[in-house]
Parts: C-alpha cells; structure tokens; sequence
C-alpha cells in the first residue's frame, strides 16, 4: 500500500514508517512545513521516501493521512482528488483540543467521509466530532531498549517550546522542581527559559534539540523522568522514558493518569507532592529502579510498536476497502 503522509510529528512518524508499507513523504525546495520530507534526526527505514509533488500524480497514493487541515488543500491542489471522496482519506488528530474546551469542536466534524483518529481516548472524549466517524489509536513506540542506569542523582524533563507555550507545558512549575533537584531540560525553542522563569542555570541546564538516540541516552543517565505539563495529548517522551525503565513524576492530567500505573511512579495535580517524589527518588535509588521497571512493563503492554502497526493496518484495511 502506498500511503501519502506528511513529516508533521517525527517521533510519531518514526513508528508509523516501521511497518510494511511504503510510506510516501512530500518533500519541496524550501523543506517548509508543506514539504520536511524526511527525518534527519530520526532513524527511518528506505521504504519512508521522499516525493516531490510532481511525482505523486505520476505514482499516486492509495491512501492519505491527514494531520492538518492544510493537507486536504494540498491533496486537492497536487493530485487533483478530493480526500474522503476521490482518496481514501484518514485525519490523525495528534493534539488535545484546545480553545474553549470542552467544546472545542473538531475541523473535520462536519464531515462523515473521513473518519478522525485520535491518539488518546482523552482527546476523543473531549473534542466535539460531531458526525465524523472516529476512533482511537494509542501510540506505539520503537523500544529503545532498558537503559535507565540513573547514575546521575538529577531530574530529566522533554518539552518543546516552552518559552512559548508558558503554562501549557508547566514552564512556571520548573522554579519549585529546581528546588527539590537538579534539572536537565531537553527539546525545542528552550532559548530565553532561564530569564522567563528566574531559573538557575547551575540548576536547570538546557539541552536544544538533540538527535533521538543522543538524547535517549542522556535522558537513561538521570534518575528521575519529570512530567510537568498541564495541558497536551500524551507526549511520546513519556512514553519512550517509560520505555527506557526510568521512574515517573508527573502532574495527574489529561491522558498521564491512563498511562502511568501507580507502580511506575507519582502523579499528582499537588506539585508539592511532586517534588517530594522527586527527592525521594534522588535519595532512594532502589526505589527508583522498581518503579522503572514497573514504568517499562507499562509502557510495553499498552505502548508496544506491533499493537501500533496491527491497529493502522487494520483501520487503513478498512478505508481503503
């Protein structure tokens, strides 16, 4: 089956292209969001490729993943098909709903031709889809591996933008975790987060945008995972930490109370308790091991890569038949 997908979520994206398919990547002049094509920072396999739009109307998809309502404009415009109608079609609503929830309602809820699938029963809950069929399908995630050596007594947090995206992702909680340990903040836009929230930079240190397998690796060398995000779909960080066997602190919201067991770790909408946890495990590094290993049985029961890739070909099964 060849399936059209644009490079919108790289850590998402390297679990779809691992299954048997060929996956059909847009790729354009200026690589903007309309056209990444491939990863660079994510191993991907040789049957994810780069296409220019030209070349699609030349081999055309059998199926599109939307994931923005953008991309039906460039299914239109590119192939001249329209989603849902001329092309099998399918929306990945990656995100949580945002605006005045909860009714948010959904781009695509007017339509019944293309169905929605979101990646946690939380989003599905609390969008208004109105008539569009949906479903859900839990991530799934390539298993870096049990790693968590913990070695170094600091707290480890993934977020992107968090200058900003400000309280969304719980930028003002990282003074209070400062206190209770030292923090290593990886991903995106970090630039300007010390002087937003009077960090210490002898106790939150900033790491942009490593490569995947960099960062699994350094994120395994910290005791501790910290979650502190208050509103968010379920990020694929957590996930690959738990993966990796690294114990959870985090705040008890949206889909996390879904996928942290309470063997894994602490969640809590008091970030008091939080950082107690976080000391806790700082000082206790037993306690640290048994709830990552918790955290890794976890995440493999419910997160593993082969439930992912039966559950799309399924759903892509029956939109194209």
């Amino acid at each position: 089956m060849r399936i059209l997908i644009w490079h919108v979520h790289g850590s998402w994206t390297t679990a779809f292209v691992q299954g048997p398919h060929e996956y059909l990547l847009p790729v354009t002049p200026d690589r903007g969001p309309d056209g990444l094509g491939r990863a660079r920072t994510w191993d991907w396999p040789a049957s994810a490729r780069e296409v220019t739009p030209a070349q699609l109307r030349e081999e055309p998809p059998d199926v599109v993943v939307l994931q923005r309502t953008r991309d039906l404009d460039l299914v239109r415009e590119w192939l001249g098909r329209e989603p849902g109608r001329d092309l099998p079609a399918v929306f990945l609503e990656h995100n949580a709903p945002d605006g005045a929830v909860p009714d948010t309602r959904h781009p695509l809820a007017d339509r019944a031709d293309i169905p929605i699938t979101h990646v946690t029963h939380f989003n599905r809950l609390f969008y208004d889809n109105g008539r569009a069929p949906t479903t859900v399908i839990e991530h799934g995630i390539v298993d870096p591996g049990e790693r968590w050596t913990g070695e170094l007594a600091r707290a480890a947090v993934v977020v992107n933008e968090p200058v900003r995206r400000g309280r969304t992702t719980g930028g003002d909680l990282l003074p209070g975790l400062a206190e209770a340990a030292p923090v290593d903040v990886f991903g995106i836009g970090l630039a300007g987060l010390h002087e937003r929230y009077g960090l210490d930079p002898a106790r939150v240190a900033l790491h942009e945008d490593p490569p995947q397998a960099a960062m699994h690796a350094a994120l395994a060398r910290r005791r501790v995972y910290v979650h502190p995000v208050r509103w968010t779909s379920l990020g694929l960080s957590l996930l690959e930490a738990m993966h990796l066997g690294m114990p959870v602190v985090g705040l008890a919201t949206t889909e996390v109370v879904e996928a942290v067991p309470a063997e894994a770790g602490v969640l809590s909408t008091r970030p008091g308790l939080l950082w107690d946890a976080v000391r806790t495990y700082l000082h206790d590094e037993d306690a640290a091991r048994l709830a990552g290993k918790a955290a890794r049985a976890a995440a493999l029961e419910r997160y593993g890569l082969d439930r992912f890739l039966r559950d799309w070909d399924r759903l892509l099964g029956e939109v194209t038949r």
